[in-house]
């Protein structure tokens, strides 16, 4: 009797043992199948770390009114989350204004939490992991989309209410205290005529980044007068090697150029500026191209009379890039 007392207790001893090494590493155990760390536990297939969980989504652009940079430049996109940019990735545009990518995988997180999505210019290749200070337009998001524009900060400005006025004048080529010459036709200034001219431009001041510049349109293409930022001194041209302009006298204190020496390629001066289109474009720093940038805010066609008559700029905001852009959670 005895030895069979023996038995049974070893017998259950056994079957403890048994349930408890089903009930640690078994199927309905802390590490088993249906556990915590099993394959529906918190680190299986379908818990908190599981396959289920997205980690990006898809930041869509729909943008037009974009130009090819060239070689040496690309569009870059950027988010941003508690005032701090995070790069969405490069892109190009072709001579048709065709993106070369319009979707981009963003960390989900970062792109739900985002404020803001901002476009801007940027060398290439480029070492600088920040945005560069040609921050071109923007947008804020409204749900899952932003509207983009270059009135939204840190967009390059509000041209809304863009307006100038220019005239003709050839002051260059004549010496101090001399009179008109008679040659008029072939100098365009920035301002109202008078003694001295005035600056009639009301354009925003530019953020760092940008410059204002000026521009006749030749019989080879367009011919720059120069850039500035300030509406009532010289432009950057004036009286540089490389100016058009005559050498007796630097000209007014505003922005302009007369057309009489250093003609390029294809280009006869003096050059008669009747008839001609005139241009204001809004030029990056550092310029992509010698041609003008695809921010052109104001433009005209100059009339046949010289000094004293001036000359209206029209808003031209139709060749501002617009568009959209959307966060689509997958």
């Amino acid at each position: 009797m005895k030895k069979l007392r023996n038995l049974f207790a070893l017998l259950l001893f056994t079957m403890m043992l048994f349930t408890l090494s089903s009930c640690s590493d078994g199927s309905d155990g802390v590490d088993g199948i249906d556990g915590v760390n099993g394959v529906d536990g918190m680190d299986g297939t379908d818990g908190m770390d599981g396959a289920d969980v997205p980690t990006t989504a898809t930041l869509d652009l729909n943008l037009n009114g974009l130009e090819d940079l060239g070689p040496d430049y690309l569009y870059e996109g950027w988010i941003i989350v508690n005032g701090e940019a995070t790069s969405t990735g490069i892109f190009s545009v072709n001579g048709s204004g065709a993106l070369s990518k319009s979707s981009f995988e963003v960390d989900s997180l970062m792109l739900a939490s985002a404020s803001k999505f901002v476009l801007t210019i940027e060398p290439n290749p480029d070492s600088d992991p920040t945005p560069s200070n040609q921050k071109l337009i923007a947008g804020d998001f409204n749900g899952n989309s932003a509207t983009i524009a270059t009135n939204v900060m840190p967009g390059v400005g509000d041209f809304s209410g863009a307006t100038g006025s220019f005239f003709l004048r050839s002051p260059t080529d004549e010496t101090a205290g001399s009179t008109n010459n008679g040659n008029d036709q072939n100098g365009i200034w920035y301002g109202l005529p008078g003694m001295p001219p005035a600056a009639n431009f009301t354009l925003p001041t530019l953020p760092t980044g940008w410059t204002y510049e000026g521009w006749v349109i030749g019989d080879a293409g367009p011919l720059s007068t120069g850039t500035f930022n300030s509406f009532d001194v010289m432009d950057n041209n004036a009286g540089a090697v490389t100016s058009f302009s005559g050498t007796e006298n630097l000209g007014p204190p505003i922005p302009g150029e007369d057309f009489f020496n250093n003609p390029p390629p294809g280009e006869t001066f003096p050059l008669d500026i009747r008839g001609r289109t005139v241009v204001i474009s809004i030029e990056p720093v550092p310029d992509n191209s010698p041609a003008p940038f695809l921010l052109k805010p104001l433009i005209a066609e100059s009339g046949d009379d010289t000094a004293p008559t001036s000359y209206l700029f029209n808003s031209n905001l139709d060749s501002f890039p617009t568009g959209t852009v959307s966060r689509v959670n997958e």
